[in-house]
This record gives structure tokens, sequence and C-alpha cells, in this order.
């Protein structure tokens, strides 16, 4: 019997879920969708990307675990812009990687992400 897989969601632990929503929603261009002290969802195209205030919660994690979400978009410059208005840390400099334009930045709360874009 094959066991089949699908990936719905992911979560990126916070220290300050007030300041990570309004980065999220700076960057995404759209309001979170669910919104908590403790956990927080932004429906990516029915994908729940989720922010989690572990601390709150007494929950350890062991930072630096390599995880590191990956978002697809369709337009490099507006992202580019954005993260300059957000003032982010850019960790990986745009390049081109393949058939993709591909950037790494830190988010507010210290977590790396990464940002590709199909060449046109």
């Amino acid at each position: 019997m094959n066991i089949t897989f699908e990936l719905k969601s992911l979560y990126v632990c916070v220290k300050d879920m007030e300041r990570a929503i309004n980065f999220y929603e700076s960057l995404l261009g759209q309001k979170v969708t669910e919104r908590s002290d403790i956990y927080s969802v932004f429906d990516i195209n029915g994908f729940r990307y989720g922010l989690f205030a572990n601390e709150k919660m007494n929950e350890d994690k062991r930072w630096g675990n390599n995880c590191l979400p990956s978002l697809e978009v369709n337009d490099i410059d507006l992202i580019l812009e954005r993260l300059k208005e957000l003032d982010c840390d850019i960790v990986f400099p745009l390049t081109v990687i393949g058939e993709n334009k591909v950037l790494e930045f830190t988010d507010s709360e210290g977590n790396d992400i990464e940002i590709t874009c199909p060449l046109k």
C-alpha cells in the first residue's frame, strides 16, 4: 500500500507576533487570515503559512535547523522594493539558478526566507 503526502502548511517561530504579522502583511500584500497571540496564519493560495509564538507556550525550539521556507512570486522587482521598504537583510543576493531568480532574506523575527521567481 502506498502512502501519499501533500504539504499543506508550515510555520516559523516568532518572538513578537504583532511585529511578525505586520511584516508579513507588508511582504505578502495581504491581511492575516487567522490571528491570535500564539498562532496566526496567512492563506497563500490554499497553503497555510503560520507564525508560532513558541515562547508563549514554553516550547523550546532549537534555532538554526536549516528549514528554509521558499515562496515563489511572479514579480521579483516588486518583492525587492518591499524588502527594501521593510529594511530586510538580504543574506543571499539575487542570483539566477537554473530557470529561476533566487534570493534569501531575514524576516523581522530572524528567520531566513527564500524567494524564487521563474525567468520570463
